[in-house]
């Protein structure tokens, strides 16, 4: 081998070395989840939608970042009474509560790993989980209508 192939070859996993690092720090976004985009108030947030039971229950539990327009959608068959929690949750959230029009009903913010329970202020169709101040940082109050929903499945 000779000097300058096996500097190249060095320098070569030197690089793999120092990039490495930076592949494991991106944060999860491939979840396999099915994504809409949403339109809220003049802004975009693209959100993974979560319509069975199964990924309802998971949500966005053991997750340790989530992109600043990023964020969950919950899609129920039908409008019901929705709280949500952040159990094994490891990351703060804010989460809207949403009529079947499209009309947010209220806003809550939510601490990670707490039991305490976050509900809509009368049934609701969806719930859209957020980082922390999202909608607050957008200007975003309830009343104000989220474009895009997907429809629930039936």
């Amino acid at each position: 081998m000779t000097w300058g192939r096996f500097l190249r070859i060095f320098l070569f996993l030197i690089g793999l070395c120092v990039v490495t690092p930076l592949w494991a720090a991106q944060p999860e976004v491939n979840t396999g989840l099915p994504l809409v985009r949403l339109q809220i108030g003049g802004h975009t947030l693209t959100a993974e939608v979560a319509s069975t039971p199964e990924q309802q229950q998971t949500g966005l539990m053991n997750r340790r970042s989530l992109p600043a327009n990023r964020g969950m959608v919950f899609v129920f068959a039908e409008s019901q009474p929705v709280c949500m929690w952040m159990k094994n949750t490891l990351i703060p959230l804010s989460v809207a509560f949403i009529k079947t029009d499209g009309r947010i009903v209220n806003i809550a913010d939510m601490q990670p790993q707490t039991e305490d329970v976050h509900c809509g202020q009368t049934d609701v169709r969806y719930a859209l989980e957020t980082p922390l101040h999202w909608f607050a940082q957008h200007g975003i109050r309830p009343g104000v209508r989220v474009l895009g929903l997907p429809a629930p499945s039936r």
